[in-house]
C-alpha cells in the first residue's frame, strides 16, 4: 500500500468548498443522478477543456465518487482488488489492495464493476470476489469481510455489479442470484453483521437474478431500502431489513430471463422501475404494507426504456435512456411520453447512467461520445463530444467539472 497521510486542513475543509455538492454514491447525495451545482462544461474532447487525466491500471465498469477534495475509484491491479485514491488535481494520494481479483466473465466487465460509497470519514468497498471493506481516508483498512466466504458463491450468470450503499448505521449490501439471496447489513464502524433479510421471491431461472443497486429512501422520517429484482420491488426498513412492502407484476408471462440490471429510481413519491431487458417502465408508489401491487402500480410504460441504464427523474419529467441511445422523456404521474429521440443514429451501446446537472442531460455511449440534452419538454442537443476511449462508467458531475471514467484513463472536464 502507498500511503501518504492527508493534512488536517483537508478534514477541516476549506471555505470554497462550503458549497461544493460532494458526490458520494455512483449516483450522488440522494442516489438519484442529480446534481444541484451549476457551470459544467457543454463541449470536451481528448485536447479541449480537460484539466486533467489520470493513467488507471485496468478497465473497469465502476464509477468514481467524490467527497470534497478526495476522489475516490477501484479498479483491478496486478491481480488484486485495489482502491485508489486521488486529489482534486489528479494527484495519486495512495493505493491500497483488498483481496485477490476475481476476473470478470463478460467483455464489459471487471473484478471491480460495484462503485464506492463514502461518508466523508471513510469509504467502503466490495468487489466481484465478495471481498467488502472499509478504508480510512489514509487508506488503511479498518475492517475487512467477504461475503461469499461466509454465504456462498454468488451464482450469477455474469458479472456482480450491486454497490453498496449508506444507512444511519450499516453499509448495506443485496445479493440477488440462482440461489439463496439476501442483503446484508453491515455495521459500518466495525464490519459486524448487525443483521440479514432472506430475499427469495420465486422469479423463475436468470429473472432471480439481479445486477441492480439498491436506494435509500427517507420518507416522512423514516429511512427504508428499496430494491429492485427477482420480479418485485421491495421496500425494507433501513434500521433491521424487514421487508416493510412489495410490489410485483413485473414478469406476468414467467419469463425465463429477466434478469435485471438498470437500478431503480426515486422521485415524486413514487419508484421508477425498468424491467423486462429494457421493454418496460414502472411506477410504484412509496408507502403501504404487504403486497401493493394492485393499490400502489401507478402506471406501466412499455416502450424503449432501459436495460442497463439507470433513469433519472426531476420536475415532473423521467428521463429514459435505452441501451441504443434512444432517451425517452415521460410524465412521471400518467407515464404519458412527452417526447423520445435517438441521440444520433450507430452502432454504439450505452451503459452508463445519465446524470442531470445545471438544466443539463449527459449521456455517455460506450465509445466515450458523450451528449448534452437540454433538460426540459423538447428535445435539443446541447453537444457531442469524444474522448475516442470506451467508457461504461457513469459521470461524475463535481464542483462545475466532469469526471468521466474510461478504459484507459480518469477524465477531469472542465477548468
Amino acid at each position: 500500500m502507498m500511503k501518504h497521510l492527508l493534512p488536517a486542513a483537508f478534514f477541516l475543509g476549506f471555505t470554497a468548498l462550503a458549497t461544493a455538492q460532494n458526490w458520494p454514491t455512483w449516483r450522488g447525495p440522494n442516489y438519484d443522478g442529480i446534481s444541484t451545482e451549476k457551470g459544467f462544461p457543454t463541449k470536451w474532447s481528448q485536447t479541449e477543456n480537460v484539466a486533467w487525466k489520470f493513467k488507471l491500471p485496468a478497465k473497469c465498469g465502476s464509477s468514481p465518487v467524490v467527497w470534497e477534495n478526495t476522489i475516490f475509484l477501484t479498479s483491478p491491479g496486478d491481480g488484486k482488488n485495489q482502491v485508489i485514491c486521488l486529489n482534486r488535481s489528479g494527484e495519486k494520494l495512495w493505493q491500497t489492495a483488498v483481496g485477490a481479483a476475481r476476473r470478470g466473465k463478460h467483455k464489459k466487465a471487471s473484478a471491480a464493476n460495484p462503485s464506492p460509497v463514502t461518508d466523508g470519514k471513510h469509504v467502503w468497498v466490495y468487489f466481484k470476489s465478495g471481498e467488502v471493506a472499509c478504508l480510512d481516508f489514509n487508506g488503511k483498512i479498518i475492517w475487512q469481510k467477504n461475503l461469499q466466504k461466509m454465504y456462498g458463491k454468488d451464482t450469477l450468470w455474469w458479472d456482480l455489479a450491486t454497490s453498496p450503499v449508506l444507512t444511519d448505521d450499516c453499509v448495506v449490501i443485496t445479493c440477488m442470484h440462482s440461489g439463496p439471496s439476501y442483503l446484508v447489513g453491515l455495521e459500518k464502524e466495525t464490519g459486524k453483521v448487525a443483521w440479514k433479510i432472506d430475499r427469495n421471491l420465486g422469479a423463475p431461472v436468470e429473472a432471480a437474478q439481479s445486477y441492480t443497486t439498491p436506494v435509500v429512501v427517507s420518507q416522512n422520517g423514516k429511512k427504508s431500502i428499496v430494491i429492485l429484482g427477482a420480479d418485485f420491488v421491495t421496500a425494507h426498513n433501513a434500521a433491521d431489513g424487514k421487508e416493510l412492502w412489495r410490489c410485483g407484476g413485473f414478469n406476468p408471462t414467467g419469463h425465463k430471463y429477466y434478469r435485471s440490471i438498470s437500478s431503480p429510481v426515486v422521485a415524486e413519491g413514487m419508484v421508477f422501475a425498468p424491467y423486462a431487458r429494457g421493454s418496460t417502465l414502472t411506477a410504484v408508489k412509496l408507502g403501504g404494507t404487504g403486497d401493493v401491487t394492485k393499490s400502489h402500480r401507478a402506471w406501466n410504460f412499455k416502450g424503449a426504456s432501459a436495460d442497463v441504464p439507470t433513469p433519472v427523474a426531476r420536475n415532473g419529467r423521467v428521463y429514459v435512456c435505452s441501451d441504443r441511445g434512444v432517451v425517452t422523456c415521460l410524465d412521471t404521474s400518467s407515464g404519458k411520453t412527452i417526447w423520445s429521440k435517438q441521440v444520433e443514429k450507430g452502432r454504439g451501446g450505452f451503459s452508463s447512467s445519465p446524470v442531470l446537472a445545471d438544466g443539463k442531460i449527459y449521456i455517455l455511449r460506450e465509445d466515450g461520445t458523450g451528449y448534452v440534452l437540454k433538460e426540459g419538454d423538447e428535445f435539443e442537443l446541447l453537444g457531442r463530444n469524444s474522448l475516442n476511449e470506451n467508457s461504461l462508467a457513469s459521470i461524475c458531475p463535481t464542483r462545475g467539472q466532469l469526471l468521466i471514467r474510461t478504459a484507459q484513463n480518469l477524465y477531469c472536464i472542465g477548468k
